[in-house]
């Protein structure tokens, strides 16, 4: 039985991965150099321990690169594009759903607090959360499980009562790890990730209704059996 839904934040409430690319691979332009989606990839949904842009570049030019004016120059253009963003389709009828449901929800995400709440506050998000575990409470972010673990014991569920939501390869790991089941919802950056061995992939929260979604999970869980 589905007690709790625990969703990542960044690409899948709303997308500031895509934008966040779009924005070091112009910089990156700037220096002659082309910055491959599969290698940022490993930095999507986790920390910069596992793929570092802001370094990276020093190793594609010959010449010394101006760390601070690479970040000024990154932090200008990602500003920009984030003014476009918005809460992805469906975000909140799957929220709504879920309360309607008498389900917990929960917010598990790789990010500080310090820039998620923001987003929250303006998009009036807060309110339909039981919890929220982020950066600033473990010591491993994802694909580490530690914060799906966390999640689970603040919601009082056990792993297999409760869905995660990713967007990104490093999230949907740490939620297989954590033993929940998994519904990948792609981004326009991590469309062509190659995902494997999930329990559901959905191409927006907008084209499939939470219940039926839920449903059809419990069925799989069932035959399982």
């Amino acid at each position: 039985m589905i007690k709790a839904l625990v969703f990542d934040f960044d690409g899948l409430i709303i997308d500031t991965e895509t934008p966040s690319y779009h924005a070091f691979r112009q910089v990156y332009q700037q220096y002659g150099v082309e910055l491959p989606v599969a290698l940022y990839a490993k930095c999507v949904g986790t920390s910069l321990d596992h793929f570092n842009p802001y370094t990276y570049i020093a190793e594609c030019v010959a010449d010394t690169v101006d760390l601070q004016q690479f970040k000024e120059k990154f932090k200008a253009i990602y500003a920009e594009l984030l003014k476009e963003a918005t809460i992805r389709p469906g975000v909140i009828a799957y929220l709504e759903e879920a309360k309607r449901l008498n389900l917990k929800v929960g917010l598990a995400s790789s990010s500080h607090l310090n820039w998620i709440e923001p987003y929250l506050i303006k998009h009036h998000l807060a309110d339909y959360f039981d919890s929220f575990s982020t950066a600033d409470e473990v010591a491993n972010v994802k694909p580490d499980p530690e914060l799906y673990l966390l999640s689970l014991q603040k919601l009082g569920v056990a792993a297999g009562e409760a869905i995660s939501f990713e967007d990104s390869l490093n999230g949907f790991r740490a939620a297989k790890a954590a033993g929940l089941n998994t519904v990948i919802v792609p981004n326009e950056l991590t469309k062509d990730f190659e995902f494997a061995d999930y329990d559901l992939l959905i191409p927006s929260m907008a084209e499939v209704d939470l219940a039926d979604l839920i449903d059809v999970l419990t069925g799989k869980s069932q035959a399982a059996k």
